[in-house]
């Protein structure tokens, strides 16, 4: 966190895009820094104990925003227009129609896929010499982007990649609120959330964490941390302690990789 604030002080930087794990790093240090004008982060959806750090940390409210490489920046949060509203991505960026499809295709006011109305200025034309790829991308005049989504009002809330949902006793899961309600334990430095195989349930609620520096929490305290907080189908059945998780070079957590564990894990 000392680095990094050297960097933006001898830079005079004042706009700063911050990965949502890179944000939790420096929550664990307890760092501040002052003088910036805005900050942004993506990738990840923050929660209200994030965002209410940040306007601790920075003195001003994270933007967050979403999009991905096909069409990108579609939905915002943009602190001086509107507030934000924990667990959601924001509102749709002008001159993007965002919406969230049914599995007929159809716009619906629950969850569903998001997708994106042909048209956008910032959308793919396609992928380059894969024109049956190009084909599954789109539902009729939508782009999908993967990923599972609901509309809070004007807000788009986001549930997660449809890879990363969780299917346990029947509900559907998204790891985004159990990783933020972790993260809000003074001991757990990071974490990532993902489904582990299980016979009985399809899968179980598995979570790897890092602890703070000589924090001792243990599995029990967490999984009691998560029931009185969250719905109770949605407290981690197994905790694992890590001394780092996977991470893109952007400092996203690679889910892919804490479920290829777990599998294995079960395989075991």
């Amino acid at each position: 966190s000392d680095a990094c604030a050297r960097i933006i002080r001898d830079g005079d930087v004042r706009n700063v895009f911050f990965p949502p794990t890179a944000l939790r790093m420096l929550k664990a240090e307890g760092a501040t820094i002052a003088g910036l004008r805005s900050v942004a982060s993506g990738g990840e959806p923050l929660g209200a104990e994030m965002l209410a750090w940040g306007q601790h940390a920075f003195g001003l409210t994270i933007n967050e925003f979403y999009g991905q490489t096909e069409c990108n920046m579609v939905a915002t949060s943009a602190g001086s227009q509107f507030p934000p509203r924990p667990g959601c991505i924001g509102k749709p960026v002008p001159g993007h129609e965002v919406s969230v499809l049914d599995n007929t295709g159809a716009p619906t006011a629950g969850e569903g896929d998001v997708a994106i109305r042909k048209g956008s200025a910032a959308m793919m034309l396609g992928y380059w010499q894969r024109p049956d790829e190009t084909a599954q991308k789109f539902r009729g005049d939508w782009m999908l982007t993967g990923d599972r989504g609901v509309f809070d009002s004007e807000y788009l809330r986001f549930i997660g990649r449809e890879d990363d949902v969780i299917t346990s006793s029947g509900y559907r899961i998204g790891p985004a609120e159990i990783e933020d309600c972790l993260l809000t334990h003074p001991d757990v430095a990071t974490c990532g959330v993902v489904g582990k195989p299980d016979p009985l349930r399809t899968e179980i609620v598995k979570a790897y964490v890092v602890r703070k520096s000589g924090a001792t929490v243990d599995e029990q305290t967490l999984q009691d941390w998560v029931k009185t907080r969250l719905a109770s189908y949605s407290h981690p059945r197994e905790v694992a302690f890590l001394d780092a998780l996977p991470m893109t070079v952007t400092g996203k957590v690679i889910r892919r990789a804490l479920k290829a564990r777990a599998a294995a894990e079960g395989a075991a």
